[in-house]
């Protein structure tokens, strides 16, 4: 895991959205992407694990859990991106990830954030 901890959610999570636009509000201003990326690797340890997890087969709750700790940290940083740019909320939310190397994933948030205000 990660010796730093992730920033705080910058705002209100519901204001993340994966659609065009938030319903009840009115986009007002376009402040551009907004992302935030995580690197990480698997320890000796979980690798091991996980190793013997996949002879017994079913879910790998060592790697399920690293990959929603490595989405969780990439979102949050992603919504403090967003909110240093002054947006309050953030839309076309998605996630993306590759192989940097052999047991070394970057994980990616972006989406566009935006000012909106009620309809």
């Amino acid at each position: 895991m990660s010796a730093y901890p992730p920033p705080p959610i910058a705002f209100d999570p519901t204001m993340i959205t994966t659609a065009l636009e938030l319903p009840g509000y009115r986009i007002v201003r376009n402040l551009g992407v907004v992302r935030g990326i995580v690197v990480r690797s698997r320890s000796i340890f979980g690798t091991f694990g996980a190793g013997l997890q996949t002879i017994l087969g079913g879910n790998i709750t060592i790697l399920s859990q690293l990959c929603e700790k490595t989405r969780q940290d990439a979102f949050a940083m992603m919504a403090q991106h967003a909110a240093e740019h002054g947006a309050n909320a953030v839309i076309s939310f998605r996630y993306d990830a590759n192989e940097l190397m052999q047991g070394v994933t970057e994980v990616l948030a972006y989406g566009t954030a935006v000012i909106v205000e009620r309809i």
